[in-house]
Parts: structure tokens; sequence; C-alpha cells
């Protein structure tokens, strides 16, 4: 295969992944809305529902894989552990900080410190580093996603100590999922393939949620409407998007992925507004634009293609 069809092949697949990972994106920018419909439920409930059972979901369709794979798993032992513990944090944290802080704020600091935490995990831990292009990209969607806040910030009426809360929180999940995205690109990288990887970190990541679900998921069971809402969040968003979200990883580096994600927030504002019924002034409007324009750098970037894995 001549250089140029190779560039052209290697192109062509980091715009699958590009767009599984924008996919994803959308899917979990619904999260925040379909919460709203189920009040009662506390936000360790949902999340422990959404990624314990969706976790799970995972594992059980990977289980010919993990089989397969279940000798290198064992000698990769750090790495499927952090990334589990990491899908553990991270739904307790992000669902906690929209119910403290506003759908739009916990998912905007959320996904805003993400990139931030993946470039320091590359930078750190590989040596590998960021280009001024994705420098630029971040920036954008970091500045749109604080753009949001300070929106969200002028039309809530939360008290300070709840936002301020919510905020720390939403900065524990996009720590915790920029490390469960760089654990499983790593277990890729080690030749795991996506199913084994994304089974084996969602899967003990969802076992160890169960707990949480059953100590505080009897809300859930009250009414059709709560149990619909948490079996949403589970496959759709959870089970289908981190189908989406693996395949991704396996065309584009964790830093352009949770890069991309920062549509996430313009999404659940969106749908905040659409939906839940919250108002969103120019200053809103204005962060959405940034992180668009955020997309449109990180997608243009040229970037040297990474090895698929088997």
């Amino acid at each position: 295969m001549s250089h140029s069809a190779s560039s052209q092949v290697a192109h062509h697949g980091r715009t699958l992944g590009a767009l599984a990972v924008l996919t994803t994106a959308v899917l979990w920018g619904t999260t925040g809305t379909a919460a709203t419909f189920a009040p009662e439920v506390g936000p360790l409930a949902i999340g422990a529902a959404a990624l314990g059972i969706g976790g799970l979901l995972q594992a059980l369709i990977a289980v010919p894989h993990l089989r397969k794979r279940r000798h290198e798993l064992r000698r990769r032992p750090a790495l499927v552990w952090s990334g589990a513990c990491a899908v553990f944090v991270y739904p307790l944290a992000f669902y906690s900080s929209m119910h403290l802080a506003g759908v739009a704020i916990g998912t905007a600091v959320s996904l805003a410190t993400a990139p931030l935490a993946s470039g320091a995990l590359e930078w750190v831990l590989e040596r590998r580093p960021l280009s001024r292009r994705w420098a630029i990209a971040a920036a954008l969607g970091i500045g749109g996603g604080a753009l949001l806040t300070l929106a969200k910030v002028g039309d809530d009426a939360a008290s300070a100590a709840d936002t301020a809360l919510g905020i720390a929180c939403g900065l524990i999940a996009g720590i915790a999922y920029a490390a469960y995205s760089w654990c499983v690109h790593r277990l890729l990288q080690h030749g795991m393939g996506r199913a084994a990887s994304m089974g084996a970190v969602f899967g003990i990541g969802g076992l160890l949620l169960i707990p949480v679900l059953l100590v505080t998921g009897a809300p859930l069971l009250a009414n059709g409407t709560n149990l619909a809402v948490g079996a949403y969040m589970a496959i759709v968003p959870m089970f289908i998007g981190y189908l989406l979200f693996g395949y991704g990883l396996t065309r584009v580096s964790p830093s352009t992925a949770t890069t991309l994600t920062l549509s996430e927030p313009a999404v659940a504002a969106l749908l905040a507004v659409l939906v839940v019924g919250e108002r969103l002034g120019g200053l809103g409007w204005l962060g959405m634009c940034g992180i668009g324009g955020a997309l449109i750098v990180i997608t243009a970037a040229p970037r040297t293609a990474r090895p698929r894995s088997p």
C-alpha cells in the first residue's frame, strides 16, 4: 500500500473514531435531563444504576473475549484495577455534581476537566507532548465550559456551598473519566482488544457499584417512571454509549477522545433549555460556540496513526 493510500485509510479510521466518540457525547449529554424525570431518586442511586448495570452488560457481551485474554489481563492488574476504580468513582461524582450544582454546571466542569487530566496523564506517564492545536482546542473547550457554568450560575439560585461542592465533584469526575480512558487505551496498546479491555475495566467497576445500588436504589422501584429512567441510563448512554466510546479509543488518543466529549455540556445545556425549561442567556450560547470551536480544531488536527488493536 502506498504512503498516500495508507494515510487516507488512517485518516478515515480517525474520522470514524471521532464520530463514534461524538455520538457517545450526545448520548451522555442526555443523562442529566433524563435524571430530572426521577427527582426522588438520589444521584448515587442514578450513578450506580447507570454504570453499575451498564458495566456488567459490557462484561456480559465480552465474556468470550475475557476468557480468551484472561491470562494477559491478569498480567496487567494495575491497569485493570486502576481503570475499574476510576469507573466506580466517575458516576457517583458526576451525578452528585449535577445534583448539587445543576445539570449545566456539573456536566461542563466534569467534561472540561477531563482533557486537562488526560493530557497530564499522557505527559507524565508516557512522556508524550501534546500538540499546539490540541492545546488550543482544549482552551476553547474549557473556556466554553466556563462560560456555560457562568451562565448557569447567573440563573440558578442554588446555595454557594452546594455549587462549590458540586464543582468539586465535577473535578473529581473529570479526573476519573480521564483515568479510565487512559487505562483502557493502554490495555488496547498491549493487544487486549476492545471487547476484553472494556469488559474487564467496566465489568469490575460495575460490580463495585452494585453494593451502592443495593443500598440507595429502592426509589428506582417506586414507580414505572423511575424504573424507566434507570433502565434508559443503563442501556442507552452507558451500555451503547460506552460500546461506541471503546470503538473510538481504538482509533483516537485518550486526549482527543476527552476533548471531543466536550460537546457533552453543550448537549446537556441545550436539553436543559428545551426540555427542562432552564433559561440559557447570551453567555451560555457563547460557551456552546466555544465548545463547537474546540471540536472543529481537534477534528482537523493532523495526527500520526496509532496501531489498531487486534
